[in-house]
C-alpha cells in the first residue's frame, strides 16, 4: 500500500500455491487468488494514518486533518453606531 499525490494505492500479487490438496484430497477456494491493484483519491488535507488485515478484510485507518489557517472563522456582526474608537480622521 502506498499513497503519493492524494492517491492510495492498494496492490496485492498471489502467493504461490501452496499444497494444493487438504487431508481429503481436495480444497476448495471461493475467492479467485490472483494479482489486483486499486486506487483511491484521497481529499485534501486526508492522511492514512494505519492499516491491518483482520481475517482477510484490509481495514484502512484514515484521518481528517485540517490547518487552522483553512478552518472555517466566525466573525461577531456589531450593531448601531461603531464606537468613537473605530473612526478615523474624526468623522
Amino acid at each position: 500500500m502506498t499513497v503519493e499525490a492524494n492517491t492510495l494505492r492498494v496492490s496485492g500479487k498471489s502467493q504461490k500455491d501452496e499444497e494444493k490438496k487438504s487431508v481429503n484430497g481436495y480444497l476448495h477456494r471461493g475467492i479467485a487468488r490472483r494479482s489486483f491493484e486499486r486506487r483511491f483519491s484521497l481529499t485534501d488535507h486526508m492522511k492514512v494514518t494505519g492499516a491491518h488485515l483482520d481475517n482477510g478484510m484490509l481495514q484502512v485507518e484514515l484521518a481528517h486533518e485540517v490547518p487552522e489557517a483553512a478552518k472555517p472563522r466566525t466573525i461577531e456582526i456589531g450593531t448601531g453606531l461603531p464606537s468613537l474608537a473605530h473612526r478615523k480622521n474624526g468623522r
